[in-house]
């Protein structure tokens, strides 16, 4: 068993000790590392699509029985949930024809706080007209309106994660939309340092990565895991680095996607929220919101989400400190 492996172990059943090795001995390892090779990617990319795999039986499960075999009764409980919300300011909020304004984001951080629901907002530093259309090179910087929303949120204890710098594709095909593939190591840091650079002049802090459109190259990984505590996923992941048990140390980071049906709209996660709730799961429980999306009915399934998640969301700035406090074991 290798030290990611027992690091990710540790960090399920955080705050409880960290198992000794010993005491994995015969069960399941559902954190052990598999061959993420290119026909490896691409098989389980295909069964993903299929319904072959999922989240439930690929991660929810298998993690909730491990709890429950390492600490018996104390297994049980609400899942923690760890809330995303995909972006600040909004990759079509160019300019406000489309609705996707800072007072109607306003609207929507709202409904969570009313609620006390912490979460994890992915924000990038410059805005694209047409940020779908790779030939397309203008982009703005943050209005004055947009940077004092984000200081507002920081004030209220919303953690930050870098989407990237711009939210560009650099690549036409829908399959393929990715701000960050085919870049080189060095253009790679170069983007990213300089995009946290701009967030660290106005204050704020970017300690997770939240990849635009889910998707970075696997060769990637190691210069995001060196600078981020937390880089983020989701299901166009999963061809790029494969299908993964989550949250799961890979290096030097934590590796964080997140999967449908925890990554959909609202309506659909406070399905499987109530579903691990009586399941009394008490795994970490990654869920991504994208607030554009929620504009549609006008927050209503958000508001009743709201509700639900209010007795069982973890604080970001808690799951960090697992994150540390799991980092240095051998």
């Amino acid at each position: 068993m290798d030290r990611d492996e027992l690091r990710s172990t540790a960090l399920l059943t955080w705050p409880q000790p960290p198992p000794r090795p010993e005491a994995l001995a015969g069960l399941p390892r559902p954190f052990q590392r598999r061959a993420a090779s290119l026909p490896q990617r691409l098989l389980e990319a295909i069964a993903w699509r299929r319904g072959q795999l999922d989240w439930a039986s690929g991660v929810a499960e298998p993690l909730t029985t491990l709890r429950e075999q390492l600490l018996g009764t104390r297994a049980a409980g609400p899942p923690r949930v760890l809330l995303r919300v995909d972006e600040f300011p909004h990759a079509r909020g160019f300019d406000a024809g489309d609705g996707f304004t800072t007072d109607a984001y306003r609207r929507f951080h709202a409904v969570l706080a009313e609620a006390g629901v912490p979460y994890l907002l992915a924000i990038t530093p410059r805005v694209s007209r047409e940020y779908a259309d790779p030939a397309v090179e203008e982009s703005r910087p943050l209005e004055d309106s947009e940077i004092e929303c984000l200081q507002a949120l920081d004030r209220e204890g919303v953690v930050f994660g870098l989407h990237g710098a711009d939210h560009r594709t650099r690549h036409a095909s829908p399959r393929r939309h990715s701000e960050l593939t085919g870049l080189s190591p060095a253009q790679t840091a170069e983007r990213i340092d300089a995009a946290r650079a701009s967030f660290a002049q106005i204050g704020l802090a970017t300690p997770v990565f939240v990849p635009p459109f889910n998707r970075f190259g696997r060769r990637q990984y190691d210069l995001l895991a060196d600078r981020f505590e937390v880089v983020c996923g989701g299901p166009e992941s999963i061809r790029l680095l494969g299908f993964s048990p989550t949250p799961a140390w890979r290096g030097e980071a934590v590796y964080l996607p997140s999967y449908p049906p925890l990554y959909e709209r609202a309506g659909r996660v406070l399905a499987e929220l109530e579903r691990l709730r009586r399941r009394e799961a008490g795994i970490w429980a990654p869920a991504t919101l994208h607030w554009g999306w929620e504009l549609e009915d006008s927050f209503a399934a958000l508001t009743e989400l709201a509700a639900a998640l209010a007795g069982c969301t973890t604080p970001w700035v808690e799951f960090l400190d697992a994150v540390g406090a799991t980092r240095e074991l051998a």
